[in-house]
Formats: structure tokens, C-alpha cells, sequence
């Protein structure tokens, strides 16, 4: 087994007739999947999504890739192929159209519906878009991709075989092996097998259940806990879903329309996404089920599928814990219903929603009280059997944190794979005769979205947002004359954000005017070199005295 290298330098140049990968985004992290294939000069990239962020992120909308490895190449790329439609895969693409809008976009027919209102909003309409569906067979550039069924928290799910004259990496996506999906259609082993029969040379797997034992349970074993939650509730229910997951969603109806009850839909992304899934054939929706208001029926009978399951702050569910949502109001007896996991990073803020709800009077059904989520993901008896059926040359763990590539680049050695690398974001993996080895890596950091700003934001101004939310925020004005080196006015001192009020600071005053006179005496009049002398000595009294440490602004101005 290769393990990760925390030093390493950039690769060289690519061997003539060999297949280069670097993961972008997806590696120690759950989110931002981003995998670019190069071969023969051309660049394929799978997948390009988004991580949402996390409470030592403030303000920040999203976090992209880094397309900084290959922003210069982008006329190299042949395509973008899309491997389902959930955010964490699709949630980027527009803003790398930003950069070159004509990329060809490859997906199936739901993840490119689910795309659509995404190029809208970012006005992005010259890529071309190609519909792929299992067991076709296309060709982008040097790229041969077979695309393969597979099962997974949404329809349409593709697994990707990138076939060169270097060799063929299967790229799983997110998958598991429900033997009983809802829609019928389950992940095709029998393609894989001849796949593996084939040769796969370099296969990339979904890490994030390894860890977890055994198969991962069928979703039709949630209906019967769904159903009972029905069938116990005399009042509203609130279910609360990823707005993508529409077998979820069908499950939601099925019930609904047993026990004679209306379902309206909550948010803005479960409004459009649903309406897309039913348009095309993948949610169906017996008549008269769904109602457009929320209050088309009394509460006893009604339904509201609402999105924020991962207690994102201005989604629907969190309006509602917080008692600020302007159409929906808890009332005590309302049953809400977490159908959804905990997204690692988001537990904090899922419990403070179950809290909030908890609170106003609701009973909060969730994964942790009840089966009524089942994970998207292959866990590790599912892992195992198709490392045996594939019989990959080379394994390459994706899509999870360090501890779930670790698990899965273990479960890879167990089955008997000759050659298994563990990688980071940024890393580079050359396929060479047949043999994967880490070359190198490049530069690649997280992206941030701020507001209209992309990439702008840098970590030195987040951890100056951090402090100021945690320390506070202390600002010093001082008028100095640099002619004769004496303080005409201040030090004046105003507090933000600390719980002592401005005159805490009264004894430092003097020793703040001794440091700036003794400074000008040696004959240092610069403003900057100034402020500093302030912040230190503000800076040790404050971090001795209140034992904390703000953000300290000094302001000299010479009369």
C-alpha cells in the first residue's frame, strides 16, 4: 500500500503514452468531487461539486475545487462527465463553464435536468449537453467511456470506465447494492464482472461507508417506519429531505396518499427539483396528492416535504426550528421527520434544529430514534465483493475523509489487490505499463464562494472573521505630533464583542502613552511602525489581564 506523502514536489511531465489522474476535490473530504483524467495532450474531468461549509467557515456560501492545475489548460478539455446529480458532483459546474463556457457536459437525463436551473441562474448556455444512459458507449477526445448502472440515493447514477491506450479506470461514483431499489434498478455487477475480465486497470471507489460492516439496508426496509409514522401522528407532519433524493420522496407520497393525507412541498430547490423528477418519469405522484399551499387541508391531513435536513441556516427546516419561516409555524403535536443522515461536519447544526423543534412542541423522528434513513453508499461487505468481481491491477480510494480511504484502502488489501494508493486532493497518480504510483502533486486548496466573490476570500481572512467573532474586536486612535514627539490626543479606546465595558482599559492608557513617547524619542515617527508599538502593548494587557485575544486595530495620525 502507497500512503499519502505530506512533502511532495510537482510531477514530470507525463510519459508518452501513459494516463495521468488528479483528484481536485473529493479526497479527505465529503464533498467538492472533482477527478481530471489526462492522456495524449487532453483533459477529461469527472464530476465537479461543491462542499458546503462548516462553523469555522463564517460567511462562506460554498467551497469550490481549485481550478488553479488546470486553468490554464482548459482548452485541453474534452468534457465534463457528470456521474449524478447530487450538489456534492454537480454543484460546480457553472463556475468552471464561468471560465470556458462550451465544455461538453455528459450525464444522464435526470443529472442534467437537475443541472439546467444551476447554468440558468449563472446565465451559462453554449455547453453542449450529451445524455448518456447505462451501457452506451461514447467518445470524447482519447476518452472511451462505457457508462455502467448503478444504484444510489438518487435515479440515474452512473459509474464511468475511462478507457485509454494506457489502460481503463472505473470510476464507481457514489454507489451501493441495493438488491430491492425502489426504482428497479440496481447496480449492474454482471458489467462490472466483464469489465474486470477486461482488465481494469486503475479502479477509483466510493470510500464512504467503508468503515461501516456488512451491506447497507435496502430502502425498501424504511417504508414500514415511514408508515408508521403516519400512522401514529395526529397532526401535521414535517418530513425534511435533501431535495434530491426522490426516492425518499416517493416514499413520502406512497404514504401520504395511504393515509389519506396532502403533501405540499417546502423550498425552493424541493419545489423545482420535484416538479423535474415528475415531468420526466422518475416521482409518481397518484392525483391529487400534491397541493400547491400549505394549508390546502387541516393539519391532520396534511404533509409538508421541506428541505434543510443537514441544518443549513436558511433552509426551510431551520426557519421553522427558529420560529422565522413566514408561512409555516410549529405547533405543538406537529411530527417532524428527519428522513436524511448527518453529513459528518453538520451534527452541531443538525441537533440545534432538533432542539429548536423539540422545543416549539414538535416530535422529532429521526435517524438516531428510528429506521427511517437508509445511506446512499456501499459499505464494506459491498466494497469487498467488488474488489473480488472487479479484480482491479490498481485501487484508488475517493470520495471521503482520510479515516474512510484508510478503511477502503484496507479493504482493498484484504481482497488481494496488487497496488494500493492513498491520495489527497492535488495529488498525481500516473498510470504507467500498467502501474499506478503517485508522481507528485499541485497546488490545491479550498475555493471559497463569498457572496458575488469567488476565490477571493483567502484562510488569513476567515481566521481574522473567526477572531472577531470569538475575541472581539478592540479599536486604539491616537493623534501623535511628529514634530516634537508628544501625544496631542487619545489614546481613546473602543470595545466590541467584550464583556467589559471601555473602562477595563483605563490602566493601560498610561503605559500605551510611555510606549509611543519612548518609541518617538529614539526617533521613530512612522505610523505604522507606531500602531504596532500600540497593538503590542494593547495586545499583551488584553491577552494577560481578560485572557483573550481580539482583533486590535490601532489607528496613529500625525497632527
Amino acid at each position: 500500500m502507497s500512503h499519502m506523502h505530506l512533502e511532495l514536489d510537482p510531477p514530470p511531465a507525463l510519459p508518452e503514452g501513459a494516463l495521468r489522474v488528479i483528484p481536485l476535490g473529493g479526497l479527505g473530504e465529503i464533498g467538492r468531487n472533482m477527478t481530471v483524467f489526462e492522456y495524449g495532450g487532453k483533459l477529461l474531468v469527472v464530476d465537479c461539486g461543491v462542499l458546503f461549509p462548516e462553523e469555522h467557515q463564517p460567511g462562506v456560501d460554498l467551497i469550490l475545487p481549485d481550478f488553479g492545475p488546470i486553468r490554464d489548460r482548459l482548452q485541453d478539455i474534452v468534457g465534463i462527465v457528470l456521474t449524478h446529480g447530487h450538489e456534492d458532483h454537480i454543484g460546480g459546474v457553472p463556475y468552471l463553464l464561468r471560465e470556458r463556457d462550451n465544455i461538453p457536459v455528459i450525464g444522464s437525463q435526470l443529472t442534467l435536468a437537475f443541472l439546467e436551473p444551476k447554468l440558468k441562474e449563472h446565465r451559462l448556455k453554449d455547453a453542449p449537453k450529451y445524455v448518456v444512459s447505462e451501457g452506451d458507449v461514447q467518445t470524447f477526445g482519447p476518452f472511451e467511456l462505457e457508462f455502467v448502472a448503478v444504484n444510489h440515493s438518487i435515479p440515474d447514477a452512473l459509474a464511468v470506465a475511462v478507457k485509454t491506450p494506457a489502460g481503463v479506470a472505473l470510476h464507481t461514483g457514489d454507489f451501493k447494492m441495493d438488491q430491492l431499489p425502489l426504482d428497479g434498478r440496481i447496480t449492474d455487477l454482471r458489467a462490472f464482472a466483464r469489465l474486470g475480465e477486461q482488465g481494469v486497470d486503475l479502479f477509483l471507489t466510493d470510500s464512504t461507508n467503508a468503515e461501516v460492516p456488512g451491506f447497507t439496508t435496502s430502502e425498501r426496509n424504511i417504508t414500514p417506519a415511514i408508515d408508521a409514522v403516519f400512522a401514529s401522528s395526529t397532526r401535521r407532519i414535517i418530513v425534511a429531505s435533501f431535495a434530491s433524493h426522490i426516492h425518499r420522496v416517493q416514499q413520502v407520497i406512497d404514504a401520504a396518499a395511504k393515509h389519506n393525507r396532502k403533501v405540499a412541498y417546502v423550498g425552493r430547490s424541493m419545489v423545482r427539483n420535484m416538479q423535474i423528477a415528475r415531468e420526466l418519469g422518475y416521482l409518481h405522484v397518484p392525483d391529487g396528492v400534491v397541493v400547491d399551499k400549505i394549508d390546502a387541508a387541516p393539519p391532520h391531513e396534511m404533509v409538508l416535504m421541506s428541505t434543510g435536513s443537514q441544518g443549513e441556516p436558511m433552509a426551510a427546516l431551520s426557519r421553522m426550528a427558529n420560529n422565522s419561516h413566514q408561512q409555516v409555524s410549529l405547533e405543538p403535536g406537529d411530527t417532524v421527520l428527519l428522513a436524511s443522515s448527518l453529513i459528518p461536519g453538520n451534527e452541531n447544526a443538525i441537533y440545534r434544529v432538533i432542539d429548536g423543534l423539540t422545543k416549539l412542541g414538535a416530535n422529532v423522528v429521526h435517524k438516531g430514534n428510528a429506521l427511517v434513513h437508509v445511506s446512499g453508499h456501499a459499505s464494506a461487505g459491498e466494497l469487498l465483493y467488488c474488489y473480488n468481481i472487479v479484480k482491479p491491477t490498481n485501487v484508488l480510494p475517493v470520495h471521503g475523509e482520510i479515516r474512510h480511504l484508510h478503511a477502503n484502502a484496507k479493504l482493498a488489501t484484504a481482497t488481494g489487490v496488487p497496488n494500493v494508493l492513498l491520495a489527497e486532493d492535488g495529488f498525481v497518480i500516473d498510470l504507467v505499463d500498467g502501474h499506478a504510483s503517485i508522481t507528485g502533486a499541485v497546488q490545491c486548496g479550498y475555493v471559497y464562494v463569498d457572496g458575488s466573490s469567488v476565490g477571493d476570500l483567502t484562510d488569513s481572512e476567515l481566521k481574522d472573521r473567526r477572531v472577531l467573532g470569538e475575541e472581539g474586536f478592540i479599536s486604539v486612535v491616537v493623534v501623535v505630533d511628529s514634530t516634537n514627539g508628544k501625544i496631542v490626543s487619545g489614546p481613546e479606546i473602543h470595545a466590541r464583542g467584550i464583556a467589559e465595558d471601555d473602562s477595563a482599559f483605563d490602566e493601560i492608557l498610561p503605559k500605551i502613552v510611555s510606549a509611543l513617547e519612548e518609541s518617538m524619542a529614539e526617533g521613530n515617527h512612522d505610523s505604522r511602525q507606531l500602531q504596532q508599538v500600540v497593538r503590542r502593548v494593547l495586545g499583551s494587557y488584553v491577552g494577560r489581564k481578560l485572557r483573550r485575544r481580539p482583533m486590535i486595530l490601532p489607528v496613529v495620525i500625525e497632527a
